[in-house]
């Protein structure tokens, strides 16, 4: 995929760290998925850390699976997971190949391919209700376990970083997770504050 103008192409390395640090990071940087129906995406504004260690709401936490095996890959790999028999949600690997940890991505500011966006949701109007939740951001940009193993260095899924953040780095507010119940009281929710693209606030 070629990246945007004035972007900067990460390298490996950005998401070989630790899981909380990578999380935090990837706020206000930009996702984009390139399929037939041209580039889609947005800047992400909330993200949930979720750990190997101590971590009971974790895919990985009991260990090496056939449906999270692809947590367990190096970091910067596609994890997509089907939940509740609704929804997919959209995650990044993070660490080590083996590590077990990943980077769920919860909601983005949409900037391209808006109208094939609102065509994903029929019944949606507002640009800030389009991808502001895990199961709504997959819907938008079409994204399913097809998409589960897709290198975020090469494939057709990626992440770009903004320079801009470097000197302007957005406020961060850390909570507790939605919507999981074992391991609700860990503070791994990460979001942009303020952002009127945020899933709850």
């Amino acid at each position: 995929m070629k990246p945007p103008k004035g972007v900067i192409i990460p390298e490996r390395k950005f998401f070989l760290r630790d899981t909380t640090e990578v999380a935090k990071d990837l706020l206000g940087h930009f996702l984009y998925v390139e399929k037939r129906d041209g580039r889609i995406g947005g800047r992400i504004v909330e993200t949930e850390a979720y750990l190997f260690r101590n971590d009971p709401a974790c895919h990985a936490a009991r260990g090496l699976t056939e449906r999270n095996k692809t947590m367990f890959r190096q970091g910067g790999i596609v994890y997509v997971y089907f939940i509740y028999g609704v929804h997919h949600c959209l995650n990044i690997v993070t660490g080590p190949e083996g590590k077990g940890t990943a980077v769920l991505i919860r909601a983005i500011e949409p900037i391209a391919g808006i109208d094939v966006m609102f065509r994903n949701r029929p019944g949606i109007t507002t640009l800030e209700n389009l991808a502001n939740g895990p199961g709504k951001l997959t819907r938008a940009l079409g994204i399913t376990r097809d998409d589960d193993g897709t290198d975020l260095l090469t494939g057709h899924i990626r992440v770009f970083l903004d320079p801009c953040l470097k000197k302007n780095k957005p406020k961060i507010v850390t909570s507790a997770r939605i919507g999981i119940q074992q391991g609700s009281d860990k503070l791994l929710r990460y979001y942009i504050a303020n952002h009127p693209c945020v899933s709850k606030r």
